[in-house]
């Protein structure tokens, strides 16, 4: 009859908690890194749309201060 206790876990529920230990101990860089990588798309799919384009080349009226 086995014991209530296991003093001997098994490798996957090793592997399991170090990695729950690791995301709790790394929780703030982790959610850092998301909130970058989540802005960089949403201002990649902005900034790739032809309307953006028009609104940075174009100068409704006014002085052309732009060369081009």
């Amino acid at each position: 009859m086995r014991g209530g206790s296991n003093r001997n876990p098994s490798p996957l529920n090793r592997a399991v908690n170090s990695v729950f230990s690791f995301v709790r101990f790394a929780e703030f860089e982790i959610l850092f890194v998301l909130f970058f990588v989540i802005a960089f798309i949403i201002f990649k799919d902005l900034t790739s749309r032809p309307e953006y384009n028009q609104i940075l080349v174009k100068k409704p009226g006014g002085p052309d201060w732009w060369p081009y």
